[in-house]
């Protein structure tokens, strides 16, 4: 069966000299000033809130300046301690150069509760690279009684002197809290610093993860 509809042609309309730039090229683009923080989100505030454990209260009193500075000046992100709430608040501020700073903050103050440094937390602020990343004894192996007790204790060493030397070798700071383990580095130190933490909690002698250390990070100097 035949359609009696004639074909469609295309017509293509001339652009007339007129229109075209002098030089023959496109228009240029259009150059807009960067976003600032707060029309990002539209105008809107927004807030972090970190809540600070009982046994970490006193030590937030003492560093509560050292923690404020670089937040409120270099950062420039607002901050309070709510004392009925009990938790750290922080928001943007009209004059937040990034958006981003309010999580690196965020991060910064979290780290303090989970019991690092402030020297330690601050370089959460400064590079990008860094995470926290945190695990439980139980998650690798089920200890109970003496046995975790023992398995806490090859972790620190004499002295924290197995824990310092791991710190060192991974270019990491590790918080040995109870049963739980928080580690602060890049994503490769904390790769090599949790197995080394694993290989002990297995019952590995500390000799022979000081060993294996060397040979992994020496692997790392040749490959950076």
């Amino acid at each position: 069966m035949q359609s009696n509809e004639a074909p469609v042609s295309m017509e293509i309309a001339a652009v007339p000299s007129e229109l075209k730039s002098e030089s023959g090229s496109l228009p240029r683009k259009p150059n807009f000033e960067p976003l600032k923080a707060h029309e990002m989100s539209d105008g809107q505030v927004q807030f972090r809130k970190v809540s600070v454990p009982p046994h970490r209260y006193s030590p937030l009193k003492k560093a509560w300046m050292d923690i404020y500075t670089p937040i409120y000046e270099q950062m420039k992100i607002d901050i309070r301690m709510n004392l009925k709430a009990r938790r750290v608040e922080l928001k943007t501020r009209p004059d937040t150069p990034d958006i981003s700073n309010l999580q690196k903050c965020a991060d910064f103050v979290h780290a303090f509760m989970l019991g690092f440094d402030v020297i330690d937390g601050i370089a959460l602020l400064r590079l990008d690279e860094l995470y926290v990343e945190s695990f439980e004894i139980k998650d690798v192996k089920t200890l109970r009684g003496e046995h975790l007790s023992r398995a806490i204790g090859r972790l620190s060493g004499k002295g924290g002197k197995t824990k310092f030397a791991i710190e060192n070798a991974t270019k990491t700071r590790i918080v040995i809290a109870d049963t739980k383990i928080h580690i602060l580095g890049s994503f490769a130190n904390i790769k090599i610093a949790r197995d080394s933490l694993c290989s002990l909690i297995l019952g590995s002698p500390a000799g022979k993860v000081y060993s294996k250390l060397r040979s992994v990070t020496a692997r790392l100097a040749e490959r950076f």
